[in-house]
């Protein structure tokens, strides 16, 4: 079984996949230019949160923690 920090850190990837597929699905049925601003804000958010997760998880393998 995973560490709960390492598998708190795979959430959070799931997580920013959920967000950028609401993103898309926002984008797609939106009927304004301001709910534009807040899909494009959420899928910002999205990718920098997955980065930094991702670099995170790399920090864990490469110290041994990541299990």
């Amino acid at each position: 079984m995973s560490s709960p920090n390492n598998e708190n850190l795979l959430r959070l990837l799931e997580m920013t996949r959920e967000m950028l597929a609401l993103a898309d699905e926002g984008d797609r049925d939106r009927d304004d230019a301001h709910c534009g601003i807040i899909y494009g804000i959420l899928r910002d958010s999205a990718y920098r949160l997955r980065k930094l997760a991702e670099q995170e998880c790399d920090r864990h393998r490469e110290n041994g923690k990541w299990d």
